[in-house]
């Protein structure tokens, strides 16, 4: 995701494991260490609430004839679902 640090992914990462929302799942085998990320029950079930409140901005946004780049963040997260 461009502009955002390592940093603050990490901790979002985190927050969101902490939450429930995503699953962490850790590869040791060989170095470099491979980490996978995966949606969990709890956070497939906020995905339509997402996509409502997505559906919303985009709305929103072309009334007022801007365009919300973040929209095509949010369409790639659920592809990988």
């Amino acid at each position: 995701m461009p502009g955002i640090t390592e940093r603050t992914l990490s901790l979002q990462l985190k927050q969101l494991e902490a939450d429930g929302i995503i699953s962490r799942k850790a590869f040791y085998t060989k170095p470099p260490l491979k980490v996978e990320y995966a949606l969990t029950k709890f956070g497939k079930g906020l995905i339509p609430i997402l996509k409502m409140i997505t559906d919303w901005g985009i709305t929103v946004a072309q009334e007022k004839g801007e365009f919300i780049e973040s929209y095509h963040v949010f369409i790639t997260i659920l592809k990988l679902k």
